[in-house]
């Protein structure tokens, strides 16, 4: 059986658990053209750090702005290990509104939505960039409370079937692990949310595209973090025809994250933001990948966790060297890229560097 054939099959049998709503479709292999944007805006919705100090600032031609202040002074911004972003792009006046990635929690990102004051009206479609819980925690907890304001048709964008795959974490004792959950496709289909699985680059509401999955083309490393099981029961899990047959009969075995992919625009005049909300594959993998997608666009931003934050300053200060000789304008460091990462650009690249945190507003183009 072909993979797309396989992976439809999957879906229907997921489908049928929950009424008939099947809730998983391929995108198109064809190739892309990006679109062009006016501008975009990219507001902060969950981060790993709050700065209620932070000022406006501008870098390189791209602006950032504070945090709102809740009205109600007993309520404030949550922070937690997670990223969430909220995504508005113009276009000759055209308006598009897209959600990357949920947080670990759904109180958290409820809170923030709430107090940053996004209308859920507005939302045409849902990224999740990886199937890792910090990214989708907060997704049902989201669309049980605003799936009423989403499109009927409304679709969540992933890179690939294995983020339903389940995944643990090891505890460091010998052979003992702690589970890191599943992405529940049934509980997509009961929200009447369809899943499109963008293994190649694939646009995303004429504004926005994404990578496809993302090819190791450098030495980076993929740092220690999850490992996965392979398989599907009753609907829950993932299944594909083109792992290994260890993965397919269950096994435990490291992540290898074939499914990460990452949402990019092409902003007129600057070039294209890429946003890697964790680059588990690579951020300079990620980084020249949507360069080629974008026919050898230049590279204006770098968004996002850059998984950095294991890893030792050598290591770090390499990446980042790297990382330069793509000259970006502008590089933001956020969820996972570490501490070291943030050292690492200051002393290589200081006036490429931009600080953001929980809130914050990120604004490119005119």
């Amino acid at each position: 059986m072909k993979r797309r054939d396989f992976l439809k099959a999957s879906a229907a049998l997921a489908g049928a658990a929950v009424g008939g709503f099947s809730c998983v479709e391929m995108g198109s292999a064809a190739p892309i053209e990006p679109p062009i944007v006016d501008k975009l805006s990219v507001r902060v919705l969950v981060d790993l750090t709050h700065n209620i100090f932070l000022r406006p600032t501008t870098v390189n031609r791209v602006t950032v702005q504070p945090a709102p202040r809740a009205k109600d002074y007993t309520k404030e911004l949550h922070t937690q290990w997670g990223l969430s972003l909220f995504l508005e792009s113009e276009k000759a006046g055209q308006r598009r509104a897209l959600m990357l990635d949920y947080g670990y929690t759904p109180e958290a990102l409820l809170n923030n939505f709430d107090i940053i004051g996004i209308d859920a009206k507005k939302i045409d479609a849902l990224i999740v960039s990886h199937g890792h819980f910090d990214h989708y925690g907060g997704l049902i907890g989201f669309l049980d409370k605003y799936r009423g304001s989403l499109p009927a048709d409304v679709k969540l964008y992933a890179g690939g079937e294995d983020n339903f795959c389940h995944r643990v974490q090891a505890t460091g004792k010998p052979g003992e692990f702690s589970d890191f959950g599943y992405l529940d496709r049934r509980a997509l289909a009961a929200r009447k949310v369809g899943v499109v699985l963008c293994e190649t680059p694939t646009v995303i509401g004429d504004h926005a595209f994404t990578t496809g999955q993302i090819k190791r083309q450098t030495d980076e490393k993929i740092l220690p973090n999850t490992l996965e099981q392979f398989g599907m029961k009753d609907g829950l899990g993932c299944d594909a025809t083109h792992y290994t047959p260890t993965e397919l009969l269950g096994k435990t075995v490291p992540d290898e994250h074939y499914h990460e992919h990452a949402t990019c625009f092409n902003v007129k005049d600057r070039g294209i933001v890429v946003i890697s909300s964790c680059s588990h594959r690579g951020i300079i993998n990620a980084a020249k990948q949507a360069q080629q997608v974008a026919g050898g666009a230049k590279l204006h931003a770098l968004i996002g966790g850059f998984h950095l934050g294991p890893a030792p300053m050598d290591y770090t200060k390499h990446i980042v060297t790297e990382l330069m000789e793509l000259k970006p304008d502008v590089v933001v460091p956020m969820h996972c890229s570490g501490q070291n990462f943030v050292e690492a650009m200051q002393a290589i690249a200081p006036d490429r560097l931009l600080v953001a945190s929980a809130g914050a507003q990120l604004i490119f183009g005119a």
